[in-house]
């Protein structure tokens, strides 16, 4: 299966970077089946690359997939952007974009219930990531190539 990376530089060989802010599905390298949504990603800061890679999954590995927008994903979310850790190798599903990463930081603040989260969420386009959370989960990944976009 073919899946993406969106970058300001060639990525041939991934990692897991830590950064500030936890993000949806924590600290991981996050790619995507959606090879318009790594366009959107490599091109947040001007021009940049779409890192193609091949992925071949591994049933040693422990993947947690959400096949949609769901209660337990919306709290595995809200978990994972709190700080909290989880064991899995890879995490794979929706991905709460910035409009839906408001909504979710609205109900994490209590400022709207779980159902206003869900009637807002509900009509945003559909999206994909697949996050490789450890090492492990990175020899999945093989390179094949990089190139470059523009805004």
């Amino acid at each position: 299966m073919q899946i993406f990376h969106g970058s300001t530089q060639i990525v041939a060989k991934p990692e897991i970077r830590i950064s500030r802010f936890n993000k949806d599905f924590y600290f991981g390298f996050y790619c995507t089946s959606i090879e318009n949504q790594s366009i959107r990603w490599a091109t947040r800061f001007g021009s940049g690359f779409v890192n193609i890679y091949e992925y071949k999954e591994d049933d040693r590995l422990k993947v947690l997939r959400f096949n949609e927008m769901t209660d337990e994903w919306l709290d595995f979310i809200v978990a994972c952007r709190s700080g909290n850790p989880h064991n899995y190798d890879i995490v794979e599903g929706p991905m709460a974009d910035d409009s839906i990463f408001n909504y979710v930081q609205s109900f994490i603040d209590g400022q709207i219930t779980r159902e206003a989260f869900w009637n807002l969420a509900k009509f945003k386009c559909p999206t994909h990531q697949i996050c490789f959370n450890t090492e492990k989960s990175l020899t999945t990944l093989a390179f094949v190539s990089a190139r470059p976009v523009h805004d």
